[in-house]
């Protein structure tokens, strides 16, 4: 008879799921001992946290939910930072933790706590499954809540003593797509006759706008419109880079040329546009902006984003029913005022294509990057100052080619994000860029990766501070404190682990370096100077910034 183990692997397998990421345990051997006979690949990491980050990197590139695997006490509780980023971030993620037995559970026991109310408030759902009959429904409600708009994390803990017990019904459940609701006509009606009124009118595109189809219609609608475009951090390349009225990226808390183009237009429209990565209080500081909210879900109730109308329902056949709307009479040239801020930003992106001192400047390691990656190769950003350079300057033309965690936005993500990446898509370069600060965090799973055979390129900007926190010390105090730390030869460490060392020694060696690392068989880190003076002067260069009229 198939015991509680065999059935909940048997339903993961019916779920689709290829990969498991996790460190073993005791409490969780009989499960993993089903998981050795099953179709599915167990990735045993080197932290709990490399597992989750993982799992997150899987679900965003994806929509499937990424799977992870921590036994019971600390093994859950090293969980807790990945499963708050892929709530956060909107990524579709299933955790699974072993307990202890459930006969001492009632009183004080060896590495007992209650991980299930401890991830509660982190967590769209979670549960402990507590006999044998409960796992099917368990694991098809955990998969089903995690991947529905908005999705996020879910959570079954699976005790010793369960895992162990027989099941009566070993039968999954048959996995049945949901079709999510159109939106409502009349609020059709409203959106269209917004659109027509509106003089300078302005699409927003959040990290919903790449996900569910919703890309293809977005760009369908800028194709019949010709509106002006931005995204957010997480909604890059939800507008290809060529074309004419995008103005890129959205996302810094200083006024900048976008933010120019948002104070001129008198109509917002708001595509997947998720409040929890980018505050509205910076682009609509006196809430008077007339929105339109097109989304899966309501908008949040926030002082600075008020909506005159909400188009609810899935984005991609929201967009579907306006471009259905809109025929040859459309006035198609309302985006031409963006054109000054779009030449300022293109004038910025190209400042330092051709410079050659050195430290590296971050405009120009970006350009470097552009140049040797092609457009469907993924970036994956980890958490600090070079974050805020990728994410405002570096050229996405499809989506889900530059990865950024900003909802939660978790230092450690990148390094085990790319062994993720490179397992769902091995056809395709993965290059991490991490700060010194954040690739230590999880440097781990560099052994990870080489033991997987990985060709993931790990670029660090090295400048030994906390560099986004010093950005923001010296911009409010004038000088920084309690940031700086000294760094490992990053060579020789990577060596250590089996990986293949690089580092940056000119101004005009990257491209050269990216090349050579990409054609390597191993895993690969290298140690790339970056000139950070450059913070400080964008700070003071948009504290300056006069709108153009």
């Amino acid at each position: 008879m198939t015991n509680a183990s065999e059935m909940f692997v048997k339903a993961l397998e019916n779920e689709g799921v290829t990969h498991i990421f996790g460190v073993p345990g005791e409490e969780n051997i009989d499960f993993l001992e089903a998981v050795r006979k099953s179709s599915i690949e167990f990735v045993l990491t080197r932290h709990e946290q490399g597992a989750g980050f993982m799992a997150d990197i899987i679900g965003r590139l994806t929509g499937k939910a990424g799977v992870c695997l921590a036994t019971i006490g600390p093994g859950a509780t090293n969980l807790i930072t990945p499963i708050a980023d892929a709530n956060l971030d909107r990524a579709p993620l299933v955790a699974i933790t072993g307990q202890a037995d459930t006969l001492r559970m009632h009183k004080e026991s060896h590495q007992y706590i209650d991980v299930v109310s401890i991830l509660q408030p982190i967590t769209k759902w979670n549960t402990r499954i507590e006999q044998a009959d409960m796992v099917a429904e368990a694991v098809r409600k955990a998969f089903k809540v995690a991947e529905a708009e908005k999705p996020g994390a879910t959570h079954l803990e699976f005790p010793e003593n369960v895992a162990t017990e027989k099941c009566e019904n070993p039968q999954c459940f048959e996995v049945r797509k949901v079709r999510r609701p159109a939106p409502d006509h009349k609020a059709v009606s409203s959106v269209m006759e917004l659109i027509k009124e509106a003089k300078k009118p302005l699409i927003i595109a959040g990290n919903g706008s790449i996900r569910k189809r919703a890309t293809k219609q977005l760009r369908l609608f800028l194709e019949k419109t010709g509106f002006p475009v931005c995204n957010t951090f997480m909604g890059k390349g939800a507008a290809g880079y060529k074309y004419p009225h995008n103005l890129f990226t959205i996302g810094l808390q200083s006024r900048d040329h976008v933010t120019c183009a948002i104070e001129e237009a008198d109509l917002i429209i708001c595509v997947g546009y998720d409040i929890v990565e980018y505050s509205p209080q910076f682009w609509n500081p006196d809430g008077d902006k007339k929105i339109i909210h097109i989304d899966f879900d309501q908008a949040e109730v926030d002082y600075w984003y008020n909506p005159t109308v909400e188009m609810i329902g899935d984005v991609a056949s929201s967009l579907w029913e306006l471009n259905e709307q809109i025929d040859d009479s459309f006035d198609r040239g309302r985006g031409q005022y963006v054109q000054k801020h779009r030449n300022l930003i293109l004038e910025e992106l190209h400042e330092y294509d051709n410079d050659t001192s050195f430290p590296i400047k971050p405009q120009k390691i970006l350009h470097d990057i552009r140049s040797v990656l092609d457009g469907n190769d993924i970036v994956i950003s980890d958490v600090g100052a070079h974050k805020m350079w990728i994410a405002r300057m570096f050229i996405v033309e499809e989506p889900n080619t530059c990865l950024i965690s900003n909802g939660f936005a978790t230092m450690g993500i990148a390094l085990p994000g790319g062994i993720a990446a490179q397992l769902t898509y091995p056809d395709r370069k993965v290059l991490t860029v991490s700060g010194d600060g954040g690739f230590l965090m999880n440097v781990q799973e560099l052994e990870t990766a080489v033991r997987l055979g990985m060709n993931t390129v790990n670029l660090i900007w090295t400048d030994s501070t906390f560099g986004l926190i010093e950005w923001k010390q010296r911009n409010k105090f004038g000088e920084a404190f309690g940031t700086a730390f000294t760094n490992p030869d990053w060579v020789q460490l990577a060596e250590s682990f089996g990986a293949v060392g690089m580092k940056v020694n000119e101004g005009d060696d990257l491209q050269e370096v990216l090349k050579k690392a990409f054609a390597c068989d191993k895993p690969v880190v290298i140690d790339c100077p970056v000139d950070y003076n450059e913070n400080v002067k964008l700070t003071k260069r948009l504290g300056q910034l006069v709108c153009p009229i």
